[in-house]
């Protein structure tokens, strides 16, 4: 296996990291009061940092593969499956949490479901399709606006206005809102452009 698809199972691995710093641990009435309450005071940094390493990684991986022409069918597999599975996670961890409507969540994974769906029509005649310049300005819009909800908690608690505004209303929860919905924007855009441009392929089938 080359490194471009090395990165892209570091990226796969590092969800559940991001994952375990992001939510409190209860199971069947198991719940660690000491591991939770350091999960609260700072696993939101924790699990960013994790999560910007991963994002390094979805660049880097691209770029090494065209550098060295290393570009094969389970890198193009690999790097897609990472940013989806990646991002649908943690946003689905946001949810859990309360930040993220469940509505918005279900239009990106219907969107990939929908983007997944032709793939799988392409791969079984031996087409692998590489993602497009505008799905991955769909990826980085969504890095970006997680990257910014992970370190929301502790930018309130720096300018303290956690104590000065209602959550709902603050500015930083306003931006945070805001960058969703331009990455959630972004997401379905994205698909209708790919939709549109794989329209003849969906007729011949």
């Amino acid at each position: 296996m080359n490194l471009p698809n090395k990165l892209s199972l570091l990226r796969i691995i590092l969800i559940p990291v991001t994952l375990i710093f992001m939510l409190p641990i209860s199971v069947y009435g198991f719940v660690p009061q000491g591991w939770n309450a350091f999960i609260a005071d700072h696993g939101m940094l924790i699990a960013a940092a994790v999560f910007i390493i991963a994002s390094i990684t979805d660049c880097l991986d691209g770029k090494i593969a065209r550098k060295y022409n290393l570009i094969t069918n389970l890198g193009k597999f690999l790097d897609s499956l990472a940013d989806k599975v990646l991002v649908i996670a943690v946003f689905i961890a946001f949810v859990a949490l309360g930040r993220v409507s469940a509505w918005l969540l279900t239009i990106i994974i219907l969107r990939e479901f929908m983007v997944t769906g032709i793939r799988m029509m392409a791969a079984t005649e031996g087409n692998v399709m590489a993602a497009k310049m505008i799905g991955k300005v769909k990826t980085v819009t969504q890095m970006i606006a997680l990257i910014y909800l992970l370190f929301e908690p502790t930018i309130l608690k720096i300018f303290k206005m956690d104590h000065v505004y209602p959550l709902e209303t603050s500015p930083v929860t306003v931006v945070g809102d805001v960058l969703v919905i331009i990455c959630v924007a972004m997401t379905v855009i994205s698909g209708i452009d790919y939709l549109v441009k794989n329209i003849n392929y969906l007729k011949e089938k």
